[in-house]
């Protein structure tokens, strides 16, 4: 298993973008093959084939999630495509919306055609000037040439896209608290059930899907499921995106069967570690996932595999921390990013975050203590599992993994009792 071209193929052609140049390359035969001679749950069966899981981090099934939708309810129901990429460390879905749009739209409209949607949205994160530009010029030109709008290719089914653009809130990266504020309300997640598959936007059935995983879909459709499965492991089946940041020769996205181990992507992807250094850790999922160490390099990039490695795959967002790390300063610099953006409404993630940083903040001043290493560990698990949303098990969860795993770390902070600048530990 190594580097496999599924969703990058063509993201390198300046043409790819615009209608007539991804229709030369094989787009919108899928979307037209939907809607001439397959049902809706004919999609969602090759969906369920293809084993193709979320690629927004949870990693749940898609087709499970579309067959979720009621077919008996008489409200609307809609389509979100999730592009508020907020994760630190995540670049992927960016890459996409601003090379290959279509794309994004053709998988769109087939997973709005399968849920019985006439009307599907893209949340996009506000601070993506650029990629909010071209997607909505892809959108324009899926109108003007008869794959978006009323009776598309004559077969009487109406679908219009709309562009909505987030105010830059990690928390509207989770679902709920997205259509809340697709909806015009505060971006606050809400208690499950209810589901939005059942009750989601303006409280009719709605599913949410990552732009990645709804970019693949126009490959299964064409291929087929068993197609897909052919790639990745049994059980996380196709290609994933990673985004490779850090201390690192050669960052960048690059694209993996699943089950391609952490070496590859950091030693042949990646080029290997800067000047030779060895590496201290590793964040395999972006921000929000618990830190791996060295050791663990040879664990294979899979949902299954990184689970058992003690940490998650998640959006795919590797982050790699050579020897010259300051881990309490890192550990610093993550939990102030999760207070930053803690929506307030549960207690332990509003309130434990807060101290979290100034525990840490303490340390980093020369002024801890070795019991406030116990503290931090203890207020992450009186956060984790006890929020609504997974906000504050993604703040509590990396706090927990250094402990465990760089806890002498910090008891050799303590002790130096040193107040080392902060610019030191820059990432160039």
């Amino acid at each position: 298993m190594a580097e496999h071209k599924l969703l990058l193929a063509h993201t390198d052609d300046p043409q790819h973008k615009t209608v007539a140049g991804y229709v030369a390359n094989g787009g919108y035969r899928a979307w037209r093959k939907v809607l001439t001679s397959m049902t809706r749950d004919e999609v969602i069966t090759e969906v369920k084939a293809s084993g193709l899981r979320g690629r927004g981090g949870a990693g749940f099934p898609t087709g499970l999630k579309w067959s979720f939708v009621p077919k008996d309810s008489p409200k609307p129901r809609y389509l979100v495509c999730n592009a508020d990429e907020s994760e630190p460390g995540t670049c992927k879905d960016r890459v996409l919306l601003e090379c290959d749009p279509q794309a994004v739209i053709e998988g769109m409209a087939i997973a709005a055609f399968s849920i019985g949607s006439h009307l599907a949205f893209n949340y996009i994160r506000g601070e993506f000037d650029y990629p909010i530009e071209v997607f909505e010029k892809a959108v324009e030109d899926a109108y003007d040439n008869g794959h978006l709008g009323k009776n598309i290719y004559g077969t009487g089914y109406d679908l219009d896209v709309v562009t909505h653009t987030g105010g830059g809130a990690y928390i509207c990266g989770e679902e709920t608290a997205l259509l809340q504020s697709l909806a015009g309300h505060r971006g606050m997640s809400q208690m499950k059930p209810p589901f939005p598959a059942v009750e989601g936007l303006y409280g009719c059935p709605t599913v949410v899907n990552n732009v990645e995983t709804l970019a693949v879909v126009p490959h299964l459709i064409n291929n087929g499921g068993e197609w897909y499965k052919t790639f990745g492991t049994e059980k996380s089946a196709g290609t994933k995106l990673f985004s490779l940041t850090g201390h690192i020769n050669s960052p960048g996205n690059y694209e993996l069967e699943m089950g391609t181990s952490l070496r590859y992507l950091i030693e042949e992807m990646g080029g290997g570690i800067p000047e030779g250094r060895k590496i201290k850790a590793i964040i395999p999922g972006g921000a929000s996932c618990p830190f791996m160490t060295a050791d663990q390099i040879d664990t294979p990039l899979d949902y299954e595999a990184i689970a058992d490695a003690g940490s998650m795959l998640g959006s795919g967002a590797c982050i790699i921390l050579d020897e010259r790390t300051d881990i309490v300063w890192a550990t610093y610099k993550l939990i102030k990013f999760f207070k930053h953006e803690s929506c307030g409404k549960c207690t332990p993630c509003r309130e434990g975050t807060k101290w979290l940083t100034q525990l840490v903040e303490r340390i980093l001043n020369g002024e801890g203590e070795e019991s406030d290493i116990d503290k931090i560990d203890n207020i992450c698990h009186n956060i984790l599992g006890r929020t609504i949303c997974p906000l504050g098990d993604a703040a509590a969860m990396p706090v927990i993994s250094v402990i465990q795993r760089f806890r002498q770390d910090f008891v050799d902070r303590i002790k130096a009792k040193d107040v080392l600048p902060m610019e030191q530990f820059s990432f160039n």
